[in-house]
């Protein structure tokens, strides 16, 4: 493993080389704002930063997307808003326009996992009711996934949803479900599922698109 330095305006980002055997090289930008560089050792030091050099403004590109993703998931996030956290010696959790209060050994997850049950199973329940195409009974669960908003397993008809939907508007836990819930129809992305998906939201597009801000 060999670190470099990527500067723009000043500003130092370490560049960390992973040998693999790629056939390809890689470029990513991970949430601590570190380049990581992915590639065989076929590769030489010299190539590597022109291929960097060359990707500059892609780099950069990347950099500034992490750096909304990092704002957007800093702080407290409630049902989308966003919230000052201010420690009280208090035993449950407090809100005014700007602050939440709670205490620091006070257990957000278990909170949150409090909230979600009621509305994640009165938004799924919603949602399917008024579907476009007939889909059967499920079971809902819902955990903490780092790389998921949510999952469906077609044998088991049991819906998964990432806890910290929770901490985002509503109209992306709808757009999660209604996804999940075309999976039971077409259990693929095929044209076919994206169809359903329209079906029954019309501008999911966009909330894809904006939910790339926070994952």
């Amino acid at each position: 493993m060999i670190n470099l330095k990527f500067i723009v305006d000043g500003v130092e980002y370490p560049v960390r080389i992973i040998y693999k055997n790629n056939k390809r090289l890689y470029l990513r930008v991970n949430s601590d704002l570190e380049i990581v560089v992915t590639c065989n050792r076929l590769y030489t030091m010299n190539s590597i930063k022109k291929i960097i050099e060359e990707k500059q403004l892609a780099i950069i590109k990347m950099i500034e997307s992490e750096k909304i993703k990092n704002d957007n998931n800093s702080g407290f996030h409630y049902l989308g808003n966003k919230y000052n956290i201010i420690y009280k010696n208090i035993k449950n959790i407090e809100f005014d326009d700007n602050n939440v209060y709670f205490s620091e050994d006070f257990d957000i997850d278990k909170w949150y996992k409090k909230q979600a049950s009621c509305l994640f199973l009165e938004h799924l329940n919603n949602i399917q009711s008024n579907y476009s195409r007939k889909t059967p009974p499920v079971k809902l669960r819902i955990r903490k996934m780092t790389t998921r908003w949510g999952v469906c397993n077609t044998k088991s008809r049991t819906i998964t949803l990432n806890l910290y939907l929770i901490k985002r508007n509503t109209k992306y836990l709808d757009y999660v479900i209604v996804h999940e819930l075309a999976h039971l129809i077409h259990p693929n992305h095929s044209y076919l599922f994206w169809r359903v998906v329209e079906e029954n939201m019309v501008n999911y597009k966009k909330y894809v698109k904006e939910m790339k801000e926070f994952s």
